[in-house]
């Protein structure tokens, strides 16, 4: 039999990078800035947070703080998600690049600046495997309640994750509340939708960009601090995310650019992303590769079906990807 109470917490795990990232990403969406580049940010978010614990580690030795275990790379994880924003925005929203082509640029980058330090760190730790080990530091990510294994199917299926799983969600439920009941989230929706007649109303169209694809970006980049952290133990690889990124991106489609649908759709995700582990195939590795696609078939469906539906809630904002010359108001 299909034994739930052990594949719905794995594809609660497996779908916390994924809420993270989609929130991040619609965020910066709903700003008009198409930001192909959450992948290497996720990189950059996970390498920054790996940099900070390993050289926490190194100087604590096994007198750790749980605390500054915690804040040190949560910081270097939010500082270097942060910069990668910004650069974003400097490129697209000042210098009024391509969005596609910047974004696509930033995740080749991100990707090679995660495993450039990545093995830095290898070679610098005298490591006999390719891999960063940070057991210590995960420890602290990954703790659950200390009531939770007592409490049985219950326990395994609410409260067996580690804070930065409970964090997304809430993340993810304020987002869509400033999105659609505060006056900031009107403003950003604007911008979104018509940034001329925004900017013709008062609103700050460079601000709100900024502002939204920086606050994604950090986002973001807790999502791979998390599969770093939590869903890997502490272990760090090169090309470990494999297709995370872009799942997250696809995920922002699959819920029609709100946050409070991506929590349960993130943990579909995450559940369609490792079905193959948990459905018999014996030897076909064609039938697992098949398993293995769902997570895409499923957005495409959702794409064709949106799209054919015309309805505007559920449409991307009407300047998504296009940049805003004031001068041409």
């Amino acid at each position: 039999m299909f034994d739930f109470v052990s594949f719905i917490p794995r594809a609660v795990v497996q779908g916390i990078p994924l809420l993270l990232g989609s929130t991040g990403e619609t965020l910066t969406e709903k700003s008009g800035n198409l930001n192909l580049g959450i992948p290497g940010i996720m990189y950059v978010g996970a390498i920054s947070g790996v940099i900070g614990a390993f050289f926490y580690e190194q100087a604590a030795g096994g007198d750790m703080n749980g605390f500054l275990a915690v804040a040190i790379p949560m910081l270097c994880t939010l500082l270097g998600s942060l910069l990668m924003g910004l650069l974003y925005c400097f490129l697209t929203v000042t210098l009024r690049a391509n969005q596609n082509v910047t974004g696509l640029a930033m995740t080749t980058f991100g990707v090679g600046f995660g495993n450039f330090f990545g093995g830095s760190l290898i070679k610098l730790s005298g490591s006999a495997v390719p891999a960063i080990i940070l057991t210590n530091t995960s420890g602290y990510f990954s703790a659950s309640l200390p009531f939770a294994s007592k409490l049985g199917a219950f326990g395994r299926l609410f409260l067996s994750y580690g804070f930065l799983g409970y964090l997304a969600v809430i993340i993810a439920l304020a987002a869509s509340y400033v999105l659609r009941r505060t006056r900031v989230g009107l403003h950003l929706r604007a911008v979104g939708e018509s940034p001329a007649t925004a900017d013709a109303a008062g609103i700050s169209v460079t601000r709100y960009k900024y502002a939204a694809t920086c606050i994604g970006s950090m986002i973001a980049g807790l999502g791979g601090l998390y599969y770093i952290m939590d869903y890997t133990s502490g272990i760090w690889s090169s090309d470990a995310f494999g297709d995370r990124g872009w799942l997250a991106i696809a995920l922002v489609i699959f819920t029609i650019w709100r946050p409070n649908i991506g929590v349960l759709a993130s943990f579909l995700f995450g559940g369609l992303y490792i079905l193959h582990m948990y459905i018999p195939s014996g030897m076909n590795l064609a039938v697992k590769e098949l398993y293995k696609m769902l997570p895409y078939v499923v957005t495409v469906i959702v794409l064709i079906v949106v799209s054919m539906r015309r309805s505007r809630d559920s449409q991307p904002p009407a300047s998504l990807g296009l940049s805003y010359f004031r001068e041409e108001r």
